[in-house]
């Protein structure tokens, strides 16, 4: 039998890479096709040595799309919002990444040899909260799941894969503690309750293979537009900064301030983490559900702990 060919999206990026690292442990079971705007690039190179497959597509050009996956039993597709909300804002950021992201749905649903169609989303908080919160980097992808929805036959290959709170988002300047040096203290400045509960997958890379390999070994479980969250841990905001501190030997405290205040010190970037973890604050282990639907978790695929590297580990081996 054939090895699989399993095409990426974001291969060079952190969740495509992890796929992609983890699915090459088993080049008798999966051929890997990575798809990128620049085949000749250093990274492409690096991937072709792997002994991965070069493609090359556009997000914005369904025609590309259509052929880079062709042929492909397995797509996993994962949209960037931040690089338009970079260069835009967030509400065309918004409709930018739900235009790629049909896009990628439309290739997906245009390739015949498709079997498994994995697509990086996150929760609705639209939906969870009753509308109280919209979360810009949540809402593109949620409306590439309601096209995805209205497409029976691609719904029938569909997982619905929501990926956590990464470790590394430690690096981001609104989550950042910062050196103080009159006390000797790191401090997190936020807008939000240190009780506030994160869910997390910690080192994306390293551990959002374990639950794409699941995925596909349980399609009968996975499919037909089942909902996994890929998480290892929750805890309080307060909680994951004592951690980093812990294995960092440093000491750190949370200051909040008001929301206007933590807003000015980042523009735009507190505001959509902010909002985001203000949306957990309030809903807590309800910003991780979909009204109506069971969400399968890591005990749910058979995975242990032991598959995963731990949150204490990965902020050890965090850079900055």
């Amino acid at each position: 039998m054939s090895a699989k060919i399993v095409t990426i999206l974001g291969a060079t990026g952190n969740q495509g890479n992890g796929v992609l690292s983890a699915l090459l442990q088993d080049p008798a079971k999966y051929h890997i096709r990575a798809v990128t705007r620049r085949p000749d690039g250093e990274t492409a190179k690096t991937l072709q040595a792997r002994g991965v497959e070069i493609v090359q597509a556009d997000l914005n050009n369904l025609e590309s799309l259509k052929a880079a996956f062709a042929g492909s039993h397995v797509v996993y597709a994962v949209t960037n919002f931040f690089e338009p909300f970079a260069a835009f804002g967030p509400e065309k950021a918004v409709d930018v990444e739900a235009q790629q992201g049909t896009n990628v749905a439309k290739a997906a649903a245009a390739t015949d040899s498709l079997e498994h169609f994995i697509w990086s989303t996150l929760p609705n908080s639209t939906k969870v909260s009753g509308g109280k919160y919209t979360v810009p980097h949540f809402e593109g992808k949620n409306r590439t799941d309601s096209f995805i929805r209205q497409e029976k036959d691609l719904l029938a290959k569909t997982t619905f894969l929501w990926v956590t709170w990464y470790d590394s988002n430690y690096n981001f300047p609104m989550f950042t503690p910062y050196h103080i040096p009159t006390s000797g203290k790191y401090v997190q400045f936020t807008s939000y309750s240190p009780d506030t509960p994160f869910t997390t997958i910690g080192d994306v890379r390293a551990n959002i293979g374990p639950f794409v390999r699941a995925i596909l070994d349980k399609p009968q479980q996975t499919r037909n537009g089942a909902i996994v969250r890929a998480d290892i841990a929750t805890l309080t905001s307060d909680e994951l900064l004592k951690t980093w501190a812990v294995v960092q030997g440093k000491e750190a405290i949370s200051v909040r301030t008001d929301v206007e205040t933590y807003n000015a010190l980042w523009p735009m970037w507190a505001e959509e983490m902010g909002l985001m973890v203000r949306f957990w604050d309030e809903f807590a282990e309800r910003s991780w559900t979909e009204p109506g639907d069971k969400v399968l978790t890591r005990d749910d695929l058979g995975l242990a702990e032991a598959d995963f590297v731990d949150l204490a580990t990965s902020f050890k081996e965090l850079k900055y």
